[in-house]
C-alpha cells in the first residue's frame, strides 16, 4: 500500500502535458518573467520589515542578514532553475517533487505552496491597506473607522482583542480589482505589473541616491549590537544572545525574520508554461530577479541604518519616516506612494501564481479537475481557481488578523526550498541523462548548501511556527488521504492496470 504514496510522475508525462490543448498561453519573454520576480520580491520586505528587523534583531548588521537570507535563496534558485528548464509547466516545486520524490511529497509541497501564496497574499493585502490609509491621510482623506480594519486583532500578549471595526474595506477592494485583472489574461496582468515595477524601482533608486547624502558613519557603530549569531533550535537559543521575549537575536536571527522579503522569486517558475522559451528564459528570470533584489536590499539597508540610528528606526514605515526625520518630506511622500505601488505588485504576482499551482494539482487528479483545472476558452487563464483565490484572500485580509498566519509563510516556504534542493540530488541520481537546458552548478555542493542554509533559518524561528506548520500539514494530509490518494491520475492508472490484468472494470473509491 505505502509504496503507492511515493509513486513518481514520469518525466515523459510532464513533457506530454506541455503539448496538450488545455494549457496556458505562451506570451511571456525573459524580461516579463524577470519583472514578475522583481514585482513579487520588492514590496513588504524593503518597505516594512527592514525597520522591525533592524530595531529588534540585528541593528546595522541587518545588511549581512539580507546577504545570508539571499544566499539561502540563491542556492535554492539555482535548483529551481534546473527543474524549470527540464519541466516548463505550471506547478513549480510541486511538479518537481512529483517527478523526483513521489506523490505524497508532491502533495505536501503543493499544500505548502497554498500556504505560501494565499496566506502571503492576504498578509500583504492587509499591509497594503495600512500603507494606503497612511498615504491618503497625507492628502487629508481617510476611511471610515468601521471599514478600516479587521474586527479583531491578536495582541502581543496572545489574546484576541476587538478593534471596534467591521472589516477592512481597502484590502477587500484592492483584492477584487486584482482578481478581475488576473482573470482577463496573463498579458494584461504582466503589463500592469511591469508598470508598477518600473515605478517602485525608480522610488528605490531615489531612496538610495537621496538618502546617501544623509548617511552618518557613526550610526553604524556598533555594527552588530546584538551579535553575529542568533541560531536556535525550535525557537530555543543555541548560539548567541536572546531578546526580552527569550527568542534569539543577532544577525542570523535577523535573517530568519526578513526571509519574508525574498518570498516570491520562486513564483517565476510557476509561470514556466506561459513562457515563450521556458528552457532559457525561466532560469534567467529566476537568477536575475533574485540577484537584483538582493543587491537593492543590501544598499537600501545600508542607507537606512546610516540615516537613522537602529534603535530610532520606525517599525511600521521605516524608510518613509526616515526621510521625514531628516527633513525631506517630499521624498517621504514619494516613498509612501512607492510603497503602495510596490505592495500592489507583490499581491498581483502572488495571486497570479496560486491558481497555476492549483491547476497543476488538478491535472494530476489531486484536486477536482472540473473546477481547479478549468482554463477560460478566451483568456486562457485558470479563471475559476483565480476567482476562488481572490475570494479567499479578500475574506482573510478584510476579516482576520494575520500576524500569526503571516509567520507561517516563512517556515512553509523554507520547507519547500529544502525539498527542491533535495529533489535536484534525487533527479541527478534517477535521471542522470535527462535533458537539462540549465544545469545547477557544483552539484552536490550547491543543493547541500541550500538545505543547510534553509534549515538554519527554519530552526531559528519560534517553536509556535513549527507547531502551526505541523497543524497545517496535518489538515493537508487528511484531504490527501480522503480524496487525492484515490483519485490521482497515477492511482486511476494503477487501478486500470489491475483491472485489465483481472479482466474487469476499474472502480474508483
Amino acid at each position: 500500500m505505502f509504496h503507492h504514496l511515493f509513486k513518481r510522475k514520469p518525466l515523459s508525462l510532464v513533457h506530454e502535458e506541455m503539448k496538450g490543448e488545455n494549457r496556458l498561453r505562451r506570451v511571456l519573454g525573459p524580461w516579463s518573467l524577470t519583472s514578475l520576480g522583481i514585482g513579487c520580491v520588492i514590496g513588504v520586505g524593503i518597505f516594512v520589515l527592514t525597520g522591525q528587523a533592524a530595531h529588534d534583531k540585528a541593528g546595522p548588521a541587518l545588511t549581512i542578514s539580507f546577504v545570508m537570507a539571499g544566499m539561502a535563496c540563491i542556492f535554492s534558485a539555482l535548483c529551481y532553475a534546473e527543474f524549470a528548464s527540464m519541466a516548463p509547466v505550471a506547478g513549480s516545486a510541486y511538479t518537481y517533487a512529483y517527478v523526483t520524490l513521489g506523490e505524497m511529497f508532491a502533495w505536501i509541497i503543493g499544500w505548502d505552496l497554498v500556504l505560501e501564496y494565499t496566506v502571503a497574499s492576504a498578509t500583504v493585502a492587509h499591509g497594503w491597506s495600512k500603507y494606503f490609509q497612511e498615504f491618503i491621510r497625507i492628502l487629508h482623506l481617510g476611511v471610515l473607522k468601521p471599514l478600516s480594519d479587521a474586527p479583531f486583532k491578536f495582541s502581543e500578549s496572545g489574546h484576541f482583542e476587538a478593534t471596534g471595526t467591521w472589516f477592512d474595506l481597502p484590502a477587500l477592494i484592492i483584492v477584487a480589482i486584482l482578481t478581475i485583472v488576473l482573470v482577463i489574461g496573463i498579458r494584461e496582468s504582466t503589463r500592469f505589473n511591469n508598470t508598477m515595477v518600473a515605478i517602485k524601482l525608480a522610488i528605490v533608486c531615489l531612496v538610495i541616491i537621496a538618502g546617501s547624502f544623509y548617511v552618518k558613519v557613526a550610526n553604524w557603530q556598533p555594527f552588530a549590537p546584538y551579535g553575529w549569531a542568533g541560531v536556535g533550535l525550535f525557537g530555543k537559543p543555541l548560539w548567541g544572545q536572546t531578546g526580552a521575549d527569550g527568542t534569539p537575536v543577532g544577525m542570523l536571527a535577523g535573517a530568519a525574520m526578513i526571509f519574508f522579503a525574498y518570498i516570491g522569486f520562486d513564483s517565476v517558475s510557476t509561470h514556466a508554461e506561459e513562457a515563450r522559451n521556458p528552457q532559457r528564459d525561466v532560469p534567467f528570470a529566476i537568477v536575475t530577479s533574485l540577484s537584483v533584489c538582493t543587491i537593492l536590499y543590501i544598499v537600501v539597508t545600508l542607507v537606512l541604518t546610516g540615516m537613522v540610528p537602529a534603535d530610532q528606526i520606525d517599525v511600521e514605515a521605516p524608510i518613509a519616516v526616515a526621510f521625514g526625520q531628516v527633513g525631506l518630506q517630499w521624498v517621504q511622500f514619494l516613498v509612501s506612494l512607492g510603497a503602495v505601488v510596490g505592495i500592489t505588485s507583490v499581491m498581483l504576482v502572488l495571486m497570479l501564481s496560486q491558481p497555476r499551482v492549483l491547476l497543476a494539482m488538478a491535472r494530476d487528479g489531486l484536486l477536482p479537475e472540473g473546477f481547479f483545472g478549468a482554463v477560460h476558452p478566451r483568456f486562457r487563464t485558470p479563471w475559476k481557481s483565480t476567482i476562488l483565490t481572490g475570494t479567499m484572500v479578500a475574506t482573510m485580509a478584510s476579516l482576520i488578523p494575520l500576524r500569526v498566519l503571516a509567520e507561517l509563510v516563512n517556515i512553509g516556504t523554507l520547507l519547500a526550498f529544502v525539498i527542491v534542493c533535495l529533489a535536484v540530488l534525487v533527479m541527478r541520481y534517477i535521471h542522470p541523462k535527462a535533458e537539462r537546458p540549465f544545469r545547477c552548478p557544483w552539484v552536490p555542493v550547491i543543493p547541500i548548501l541550500g538545505v543547510i542554509f534553509c534549515l538554519i533559518l527554519m530552526l531559528s524561528l519560534p517553536w509556535g511556527n513549527w507547531l502551526r506548520l505541523f497543524l497545517w500539514m496535518a489538515a493537508g494530509m487528511v484531504i490527501y488521504f480522503l480524496y487525492g490518494r484515490h483519485r490521482s491520475v497515477l492511482a486511476r492508472q494503477r487501478l486500470a492496470d489491475q483491472a485489465a490484468n483481472a479482466g474487469c472494470e476499474p472502480t474508483i473509491p
